[in-house]
C-alpha cells in the first residue's frame, strides 16, 4: 500500500524527548503553514509510490488489446496518458473505464482487466502521468484526476450510450472513480449549474477508502491535525455524496491494507441506490475473483445488467 507517507517514527521521537500532544500538534500546524515542498514532494512520492518499468508477473499483452496515447494539455504543452482499450467481441456490449490504484502500472493490472473483461465489458484502462508509458514525472492528485477526465471524455466516443458506460476503481482508483463520478451530469451539477461531463450508468469501487487522512491516522495518531498536514486529500467519502449513480461498493473482508470499515462508511455516504459487497475471504486485491458469482449477481440486482463472456 501507499498511505504510510507520514512519518511515525518522527512523531514517537519527539514524544519520547517529552513533546506534548499539543507542541506535536503546533509542529504538525506549522509545517503545514509554510507549505514545505520536500515535504509535499515526499507526500506524493510515498502516496503513489510508482515501480518502474514491467512488473514482474506480467506475461505480455492480449493480442486484441490496443494500445493509444491520449493528449492532456498542461500549461500551454502537451503530454500523454498512454490507454490499453480491450472491446468486447459483442458489439452491443457496455465499456467499463479502469482506473488502477497506487504503484503498478497497467502491466501490473491485467489480472482484473482480464476479470471485467470476461465479465462481458469493453474495457479501457489507463496508466497516469508517471505511470508506466504515459508522460510526467510524479503524479498527484490534481493530475490523475485531469486524466481520468481525459480518459471519460474517450470513452464516451467509443461507447456513445450513457446506459452502457460504467466507472471502475481499485484502491486509490477508488478515490479517482468517485472524483470522476462527482463531476458527471447528476445532483450536483444541476444544484450548481456547473458543466459536468458526460453521463455514466454506474460506479464500481473495489478496495477503498474514505480519505487519505482517515488512512494515515489508522496508520498513525488519531488526534493529530493531518488535514491541515497533508496536501494529498483524496476526500471521498465527501464526495459520493455527490454521486448520482448506482454505486456498487466490493470489499475483501481479510484486506489487510485497507480495511473493509472504510467501505462501509463510503457505503453508508452513497445517497441514491446502492450495494455493499463483502467478498468473505476476500484480500486487497483478489475479491474480484473470488467473489466473482457475487460479482455478477449484484450488476444484474444495481445495474440491470446480466454480464455475458465476452
Amino acid at each position: 500500500m501507499a498511505f504510510k507517507f507520514l512519518s511515525s517514527a518522527f512523531i514517537q521521537f519527539l514524544r519520547r524527548r517529552g513533546v506534548s500532544i499539543a507542541a506535536v500538534s503546533s509542529i504538525v500546524s506549522v509545517l503545514a503553514a509554510a507549505g514545505c515542498g520536500q515535504l509535499a514532494q515526499k507526500e506524493r512520492e510515498l502516496t503513489f509510490r510508482v515501480e518502474p518499468g514491467t512488473a514482474s508477473w506480467y506475461s505480455g499483452m492480449p493480442e486484441d488489446i490496443i494500445e493509444e496515447k491520449l493528449p492532456v494539455q498542461v500549461d500551454g504543452k502537451t503530454q500523454h496518458v498512454n490507454t490499453w482499450w480491450w472491446p468486447s467481441s459483442n458489439p452491443k456490449a457496455p465499456a467499463v473505464l479502469y482506473l488502477h490504484g497506487a504503484r503498478w502500472n497497467l502491466t501490473g493490472q491485467l489480472f482484473r482487466i482480464e476479470q471485467l473483461h470476461a465479465f462481458g465489458f469493453s474495457v479501457l484502462a489507463i496508466d497516469y502521468r508517471g505511470f508506466g508509458k504515459s508522460d510526467g514525472d510524479l503524479p498527484s492528485e490534481k493530475t490523475v484526476y485531469e486524466d481520468a477526465q481525459v480518459a471519460w471524455q474517450h470513452l464516451t466516443d467509443l461507447q456513445p450510450d450513457p446506459e452502457k458506460r460504467f466507472i471502475y476503481g481499485h484502491s486509490l482508483g477508488g478515490a479517482v472513480a468517485i472524483d470522476l463520478a462527482a463531476s458527471l451530469h447528476g445532483k450536483h451539477s444541476k444544484k450548481t449549474g456547473v458543466s459536468s461531463l458526460p453521463a455514466a450508468h454506474g460506479l464500481i469501487v473495489e478496495s477503498s477508502f474514505t480519505s487519505l487522512v482517515d488512512i494515515a491516522r489508522s496508520l498513525t495518531y488519531p488526534w493529530l491535525p493531518l488535514q491541515l498536514l497533508l496536501s494529498q486529500k483524496f476526500d471521498s467519502v465527501n464526495k459520493i455524496s455527490r454521486v448520482d449513480l448506482p454505486v456498487l461498493i466490493v470489499h475483501g473482508s481479510d484486506d489487510r491494507y485497507v480495511p473493509s470499515r472504510f467501505s462501509e462508511k463510503l457505503y453508508e455516504a452513497a445517497p441514491g441506490k446502492k450495494r455493499l459487497l463483502l467478498v468473505e475471504g476476500g484480500t486487497h486485491n483478489n475479491s474480484m475473483r473470488l467473489g466473482a458469482s457475487q460479482y455478477r449477481k449484484a450488476f444484474k440486482e444495481l445495474f440491470g445488467w446480466a454480464p455475458q463472456p465476452a
